[in-house]
């Protein structure tokens, strides 16, 4: 079975690294999703970003052919089912929703919009559709986050007055 997938903002360093070069392009190479019935799912992405230059670049580096820089014309294909998002958040709103006006189940990068209310927009928008949607939620369970989790729940640290995190690829 092959899945099209809209990536958009896939030139931009989480889009590039963990989500096409460390996901999607790997399961390409690794022959697909595998199925225990014994069929496979294979990702058919076209990458979407504003610099044909830097998709022509990750085109090359990964083998995929399809690429543009026009969402809009991307959105209309019927073979694209799922739109997912890596765009910098102020970018992600308008083109979440002109994929769900499309049809498209969503997957997107963190945050979901600037706010809130935005965020639960969206959200509404695409229940509403009956549309599949999801937010990457990778640092929710990783095992130093759920024990400082546990560790605040038993009073460990006391009344916490100020958190700083900061997250990058050591995490």
């Amino acid at each position: 079975h092959t899945i099209g997938i809209i990536m958009n903002g896939v030139t931009g360093r989480m889009g590039t690294n963990q989500h096409l070069l460390r996901s999607i392009a790997e399961i390409m190479k690794q022959g697909g999703v595998k199925l225990s019935n014994g069929e496979t799912i294979m990702p058919d992405p076209i990458l979407i970003g504003r610099d044909e230059s830097k998709l022509k670049r990750l085109c090359a580096l990964t083998g995929i052919t399809n690429m543009s820089t026009n969402l809009e014309d991307a959105l209309k294909s019927s073979h694209y089912s799922i739109y997912f998002d890596a765009q910098t958040t102020g970018r992600r709103a308008d083109a979440v929703k002109a994929a769900i006006k499309a049809g498209k189940h969503i997957y997107c990068e963190k945050p979901v919009a600037v706010s809130t209310e935005s965020a639960l927009e969206l959200y509404d928008l695409a229940t509403k559709a009956g549309l599949k949607n999801g937010v990457v939620q990778d640092k929710l369970w990783l095992p130093g986050i759920v024990k400082i989790k546990r560790l605040i729940q038993q009073g460990f640290f006391g009344e916490i007055l100020s958190v700083r995190g900061e997250f990058g690829y050591w995490v």
